[in-house]
């Protein structure tokens, strides 16, 4: 008897600490207005002191599991998906596995940027369809505040990250009775435009030392981003994938009764949504709110969907990001 996945979860957290465009002002010359003018973020949630992104994702899931009525001891396989790892290593996949208690199931990090959760949704769905695992639980987590320049310096790209993990449970069902299922996710990378988004240090290819004060000095801790260049990409790569995805699953733009776009910033969604004539009442937007959340942006918005009834059982969802590295991806659900 085939298989295929279904997602019968979602579940969403991000820290209570609001941080304002006003409150970043206070720290860097920018204003309220130049913030929106660029990106469409209010404001965003980042930790305080005493929380961990192991703790942001094990309340994503738990949420997850309420939803979906299950138990820890249900999941047979973790997948995370971030880029702000908890630790050098072992992946923060490890200390989230350590909060729920997960027993000896197999988890792993899966570092695909802001496209990390469709990247790790695909393994999933690949996983069951296998016969591998029953039910397999996808996150994407990130804490980016504490890797920020928080200064004039770092302005561009401070403004636009929150912290924030989502979360969903992905689990096997009969082909004969899939109404709900994963229909199709694509895929692409272009490594050579890497170093237009990225973090350069500390870096094992630094010898003989993964960093210096000369490092720190210069910035190169913090992300820099060259931010037309890749604006110019995702406009053009997203909108690429997902028509790539709904042919491949025989459907058409307007079968769509949802898109969800990656939150990098509100005005790369506006363009895209303009280029392919999509009505906004079918896309659903949060970065206002708690900005780029990267790998976590797009579980946290489906879970955020769900609770405030903007789908229901049978609607086609479309899910589509663009990211660092540079990845692509677009996945195509019946929810």
């Amino acid at each position: 008897m085939g298989m295929r996945s279904k997602i019968v979860g979602t579940g969403m957290y991000v820290p209570e600490q609001v941080v304002t465009n006003d409150d970043l002002a206070k720290r860097m010359e920018t204003s309220d207005e130049w913030i929106q003018q660029r990106t469409g973020i209010k404001e965003r949630r980042w930790i305080t002191p005493d929380q961990s992104p192991a703790e942001l994702g094990r309340k994503a899931i738990l949420q997850a599991l309420e939803q979906a009525n299950l138990e820890v001891g249900d999941i047979e396989c973790l997948l995370l998906a971030t880029l702000s790892s908890q630790h050098d290593f072992p992946g923060s996949s490890f200390f989230i596995h350590e909060e729920l208690d997960m027993g000896e199931i197999p988890c792993l990090d899966l570092r695909a940027q802001c496209s990390g959760f469709l990247y790790a949704l695909n393994i999933a769905d690949g996983l069951i369809i296998s016969g591998k695992f029953k039910r397999v639980l996808v996150i994407g987590c990130e804490v980016h505040s504490t890797g920020l320049d928080i200064s004039t310096r770092g302005r561009d790209v401070s403004v636009i990250f929150g912290d924030g993990a989502g979360a969903v449970i992905v689990e096997a069902q009969p082909d004969e009775s899939a109404e709900a299922s994963i229909l199709e996710v694509r895929m692409h990378a272009e490594g050579k435009h890497a170093r237009k988004l990225w973090i350069e240090a500390p870096s094992s290819a630094n010898t003989p030392e993964r960093l210096t004060h000369e490092m720190i000095d210069d910035g190169r801790i913090f992300p820099h981003m060259e931010g037309r260049y890749v604006f110019k990409h995702a406009v053009t790569r997203m909108p690429e994938v997902l028509l790539e995805t709904l042919s491949a699953a025989s459907c058409k733009l307007e079968d769509v009764d949802l898109f969800l776009f990656h939150q990098a910033n509100l005005r790369i969604n506006e363009a895209v949504a303009s280029r392919m004539e999509i009505p906004p009442e079918k896309v659903f937007n949060n970065i206002q709110k708690y900005g780029n959340c990267s790998a976590a942006s797009i579980p946290m918005l489906l879970a955020e969907a769900t609770r405030k009834g903007k789908l229901s059982p049978g609607q086609l969802v479309s899910m589509t990001a663009f990211g660092s590295g540079f990845t692509w991806a677009s996945a195509l659900i019946r929810y």
